[in-house]
């Protein structure tokens, strides 16, 4: 079963979501409009909550969880996605933020408390250390990830065209189911 509820709280889907059979869905965890979320990949909401927007995909054996709630660190650290994100495959995004119409390069790790604005591309294989603040309309590379270049224009315009394309793939999905 893709979906499981964690203790008193189940994922809630937008409308025309496309989940693989091989996934897993978990607690608290929202998903917005025209989102996918692929074979084998991985939501785990259970210590705290996982949003992800519009158009977003999560692609085959990705994982996204969160660390929980302490006195510390009240609100611990959930894990939030924008709108037309490409999570690449093989990624795991640990209790960050990431901003609207970014690529997040196969076999990436993004840690805690990382924030993502918009308009970022992390090269695959990257490591995003805990804590970092990226800059948009950057490609970021390596283990650590550092800043790279600005983005061409024809970049920036390929991380929506990623994140509509994997929309286009789901929609032959559903229409298969």
């Amino acid at each position: 079963m893709s979906l499981a509820p964690y203790l008193q709280t189940s994922p809630i889907l937008g409308n025309h979501v496309y989940l693989h059979p091989s996934c897993q869905v978990i607690g608290d965890v929202t998903l917005g409009d025209d989102s996918s979320i692929w074979c084998n990949a991985v939501l785990r909401g259970d210590v705290n909550r996982i949003s992800i927007g519009r158009g977003t995909n999560v692609q085959d054996l990705s994982m996204g969880h969160v660390s929980h709630k302490t006195a510390d660190k009240p609100e611990g650290s959930p894990l939030i996605i924008g709108d037309y994100v490409t999570v690449g495959h093989s990624v795991i995004l640990h209790g960050c933020t990431i901003g609207n119409e970014c690529l997040i390069g196969m076999g990436s790790i993004i840690m805690d408390d990382v924030v993502i604005p918009d308009r970022v591309m992390i090269g695959a294989g990257s490591l995003v250390s805990p804590g970092k603040l990226l800059q948009g309309g950057m490609l970021y590379m390596g283990r650590p990830a550092k800043a790279v270049r600005a983005l061409t224009v024809e970049e920036i315009a390929y991380l929506r065209y990623s994140a509509e394309h994997y929309i286009r793939v789901k929609n032959n999905y559903l229409k298969t189911e």
